[in-house]
């Protein structure tokens, strides 16, 4: 199986290379090496690698900055993944791409399923949202997966940003009114490579949108005091930091996020047998390895 990978030193494109199947064949590009807001750089790399599936884990990821980068934003996360769909259809090619819970404005609960309006309100969010539209619109074989609250053992996010704060600070302020699921980059990865078995397996699959989470659902207050039990416990850290639980109207930011962005990952779960990801016990092997890494 001939697998081409685009955001390869992302957390979820390093995962992916950890994980790969050991006996397919897989050509991995970072943005240094194939930038998919570039329709032709696209075309000629698929066409020289002629890949049987493409699993996009490029992405402009950078919410505040997207604010004031909107160009960038919108030129790799929807022209991006419309030109990864034309290419991928020009060959007869599935296309697996992720995307985010920012495409929902997050004011409406229960959690939200594949059915429910996307609503985006950030530039990253639309970006998102329009990048969907266009793979949803040019390539028949496609599943479009979306997480949230992204973490992992490479890259920045929230886990890295906890850790460092706490042995800089005595006291940190967080957010206690943003809900969502909190979901590794190496869970990403496993589902990912679990749709393209089945794919391979059955020559095809049960095309769409779905959603895979974390779970239990928490809010980013209760995210941080989970990370700060757990490494003491692994006595990655010296001192844990006094937690002070903030609304964002307090911690105000370029980017509204969605305050409410659960998803349900009924769908996924029925559909292609794959089960939401425990993100307690996956922050505790991020934990342990970087303990090791010391």
């Amino acid at each position: 199986m001939r697998v081409l990978i685009t955001g390869a030193q992302g957390q979820v494109g390093q995962e992916l290379m950890l994980s790969a199947p050991p006996s397919w064949q897989i050509s991995a590009f970072g943005s240094q090496q194939l930038d998919i807001s570039d329709a032709q750089q696209v075309l000629d790399n698929i066409r020289q690698v002629q890949p049987q599936l493409i699993i996009n884990a490029a992405a402009y990821t950078a919410v505040d900055k997207a604010e004031s980068d909107s160009d960038r934003a919108y030129a790799v996360n929807q022209q991006g993944a419309h030109n990864l769909a034309t290419a991928a259809q020009s060959i007869d090619c599935p296309l697996l791409h992720i995307s985010t819970d920012y495409v929902f404005d997050g004011k409406h609960k229960p959690p939200y399923t594949e059915h429910a309006t996307p609503a985006p309100n950030s530039v990253y969010g639309d970006s998102k949202w329009q990048g969907e539209q266009a793979i949803t619109a040019i390539c028949r074989q496609h599943i479009i997966l979306r997480t949230s609250w992204v973490f992992g053992l490479h890259g920045n996010n929230f886990v890295k940003t906890m850790l460092r704060l706490g042995q800089e600070r005595d006291a940190l302020s967080i957010v206690s009114d943003q809900i969502g699921g909190p979901t590794s980059a190496r869970s990403i990865a496993q589902a990912l490579w679990q749709i393209a078995q089945q794919y391979q397996s059955n020559a095809s699959c049960p095309w769409g949108i779905y959603h895979f989470s974390g779970a239990p659902t928490c809010s980013w207050y209760d995210f941080a005091e989970e990370i700060f039990a757990q490494a003491a416990e692994l006595q990655l850290i010296t001192n844990i930091p006094r937690l002070k639980a903030i609304t964002s109207s307090d911690y105000p930011t370029p980017a509204q996020r969605p305050a409410y962005s659960v998803l349900d990952n009924t769908k996924i779960n029925q559909q292609l047998n794959i089960a939401q990801s425990d993100w307690k016990n996956e922050l505790n092997s991020v934990l342990r390895a970087l303990k090791d890494a010391q």
